[in-house]
């Protein structure tokens, strides 16, 4: 996994528990934090979090490394 990978999935990961704290309590930390919804700050990390995900959209059809299948044998 690439360093861009890595850093957006550690960005998805930070937009899943903003959704969760905002599906469970009403409590938007992103806001909270770059003072509101509609700050630019706010805007920038909605931003970032979004195109993170785009990239982790890439991981979804990734073949995985460490799976190798076994030739078949005649019988």
């Amino acid at each position: 996994m690439s360093t861009i990978q890595r850093i957006a999935l550690i960005l998805t990961i930070i937009g899943a528990i903003n959704w969760g704290l905002i599906g469970f309590f009403q409590f938007d930390l992103v806001a909270s934090i770059f003072g509101g919804q509609d700050s630019a700050l706010s805007r920038i990390i909605y931003g970032l979090v979004g195109l993170a995900g785009l990239i982790n959209l890439g991981l979804l059809f990734k073949p995985n490394e460490g799976y190798v299948k076994e030739p078949e044998t005649q019988r």
